[in-house]
């Protein structure tokens, strides 16, 4: 009898705990070296409920133990394991990005909507945070997509073309729209310098003269400034090796090329530390773009994406849009303006509040 009542309490006290400390799995791009998903894991972990207990998907599981040294590490490239995973939580959250989109990868949508509809069959909670949605490049994509989300327990958007397409869906599922996470960073003020900061990325939006055309415009202004330059590998797998393609189809001048130094960090702090002492950030990237910004950095953005130009509109950062660049001296008289001119730290403070948001949904969801 006395075994039994010590079995009956063990039981009781581990239905306690399991009640007050709930596992979520949290899905998103992470552990990739891409800088700008590692922050938005580690927003997400910040604003994440005391009694949720994180089980994180990713590749590299040392970028997650730095951030989260007791969260369970899953295997993002793993469909099966993160699918066994499903079984064993108590929620689902697609942790910021623009997850749900075909633009980068048909087979990348299928993961997630996967992983979705496997939760909702389960009876686990799916909630988005802090997403995109699209861009979609095939009708199947967009149904699929419209379709699952219908079933969803909450959903925050960090912009208004995706909040809006939301809208037009008539999605049943508690939403709100905010500026991107990564924004409730810490902000700081800029500390001047001497370097211009490069955050470039490949993209077929830009062919050899594309190119071509911004390294002549960040040629003029060098000629001006005399500065270094430093090149930062944001997504360090995809922009490594920009510059060696471009100085291999001859685009690299001896003058840029003497002046050019590479960097690629694991660490949020070195990056703010390198926008914090640049004369000039031209970012590609829309984090690069918030970072640069939280800094203090004089920034003008290079838009591949309506998600950069939004952000920048919104910060009132001056960018140019790949699609349609102007001519070589206006682009080199636009950014020469900005150099040494840091941002409106009031109207940075006013986006960071209105970021916090967010964190509405993952209450809402998990109360």
């Amino acid at each position: 009898m006395v075994a039994v009542n010590l079995l009956c309490s063990y039981c009781l006290a581990m239905a306690v705990q399991a009640m007050q400390c709930k596992a979520v799995l949290l899905c998103g791009y992470y552990g990739e070296h891409n800088l700008g998903d590692d922050a938005l894991l580690q927003v997400l972990l910040q604003e994440l409920p005391s009694h949720l207990q994180p089980w994180i998907t990713a590749n590299d599981s040392n970028v997650i133990k730095a951030l989260a040294p007791k969260a369970q590490v899953i295997n993002r490239r793993s469909l099966l394991e993160t699918i066994r995973a499903l079984f064993q939580v108590q929620g689902l959250i697609l942790g910021g990005g623009s997850l749900l989109q075909d633009s980068t990868s048909f087979k990348s949508l299928i993961y997630y909507l996967i992983l979705i509809v496997i939760a909702q069959q389960l009876g686990v909670p799916v909630v988005l945070w802090g997403q995109g949605l699209g861009p979609f490049r095939h009708h199947l994509s967009r149904w699929m997509v419209r379709r699952v989300l219908r079933r969803v327990q909450a959903i925050s958007w960090r912009d208004p073309e995706s909040f809006q397409l939301a809208q037009r869906w008539c999605l049943p599922s508690p939403m709100l729209m905010a500026p991107d996470p990564v924004w409730q960073l810490p902000s700081r003020r800029w500390q001047g310098g001497q370097a211009v900061v490069l955050c470039w990325r490949p993209t077929s939006m830009l062919d050899h003269f594309g190119w071509q055309h911004l390294l002549q415009a960040l040629e003029i202004i060098l000629k001006d400034i005399d500065a270094p330059v430093h090149w930062l590998a944001f997504h360090q797998r995809q922009d490594e090796q920009l510059f060696r393609q471009l100085d291999r189809q001859g685009l690299i001048s001896s003058s840029l090329r003497s002046r050019s130094h590479f960097f690629a960090f694991d660490s949020l702090t070195d990056v703010m530390n390198q926008f914090s002492m640049a004369r000039l950030v031209l970012p590609m990237r829309l984090h690069a773009l918030i970072l640069a910004q939280l800094a203090g950095s004089p920034t003008v953005a290079l838009s591949y994406d309506p998600k950069v130009s939004s952000a920048a509109v919104m910060a009132n950062v001056p960018f140019t849009d790949l699609q349609s660049l102007p001519d070589i001296r206006l682009l080199a008289g636009l950014w020469r303006q900005a150099l040494d001119v840091s941002p409106d730290l009031g109207k940075i403070e006013a986006i960071r509040k209105q970021a916090s948001q967010h964190s509405k949904i993952l209450d809402k969801a998990f109360d």
